[in-house]
């Protein structure tokens, strides 16, 4: 696969102007993976459940493309392992041999762009934080290699079993999960695994009336800019499908 990969650079140390880079760079579909974050069948915000609705269903088909190509599959949907506990899928994960892991990159990372300690909801009135999700979004089919898990450890253990070094991220929501889970960017990224953000198949949970006062999609893209500047670069699903 050959990708056109977007970071952002502070071309003058110490400016604080960021400029986009792009570069192209080739991936073995048999040294990839895919993480498939949290992807729920349902949140406890009304907005967050519709959006990863829609996410959902344009996810379903890219992933079924990659899997045919060979690329590795894990579905990561915290707190659902009861609903997967006795599928192969899950055994493929629990099962892996362990490795361990190197030591940590230490990577400086920064305050993020947006204020999101309300919890992120953006319906009026806010709705009440429960656990709503019991499963992933059933639009997205766990296929027979795939794998199922919400611990880090066990993609890491998988992805030196298989070799795989890359890891492409897509799901929700950037500013929490997509960065902070230890299956997802700052921990794989630290272990010394290449993550790849999908920047067109996530969201944040971020509420307008808080700083910086921009729309949600706004917001998201604040956010994407940072894992840019931060963490990893991004690409764009439509090239994933490419020859």
């Amino acid at each position: 696969m050959k990708l056109q990969l977007r970071s952002r650079v502070e071309l003058f140390r110490g400016s604080g102007e960021w400029r986009d880079v792009t570069a192209e760079s080739k991936f073995e579909p048999s040294e990839t993976a895919v993480v498939i974050c949290d992807v729920w069948d349902k949140h406890w915000c009304q907005g967050a459940t519709r959006r990863c609705d829609v996410l959902a269903k344009r996810m379903a088909p890219l992933i079924e493309s990659l899997r045919a190509r060979g690329v590795l599959i894990i579905h990561c949907p915290s707190d659902c392992m009861t609903f997967y506990k006795d599928s192969p899928q899950r055994a493929l994960l629990r099962n892996a041999p362990k490795a361990t892991p190197p030591p940590e990159h230490m990577v400086a990372d920064a305050p993020l762009p947006i204020d999101d300690s309300d919890g992120g909801c953006d319906d009026v009135p806010q709705c009440k934080m429960y656990i709503a999700w019991t499963r992933e979004h059933p639009a997205i089919r766990v296929g027979p290699a795939d794998g199922v898990t919400d611990n880090g450890a066990e993609v890491y253990n998988l992805l030196r079993q298989r070799g795989i070094k890359n890891l492409l991220v897509m799901g929700v929501h950037t500013n929490m999960c997509v960065l902070n889970r230890t299956f997802a960017i700052r921990q794989m990224t630290r272990w010394g695994i290449n993550c790849i953000l999908v920047r067109d198949l996530t969201d944040t949970m971020y509420n307008p009336r808080l700083r910086p006062f921009v729309l949600h999609e706004q917001g998201t893209d604040l956010v994407i800019r940072h894992i840019e500047q931060r963490w990893c670069p991004t690409v764009d699903s439509t090239q994933l499908v490419r020859p």
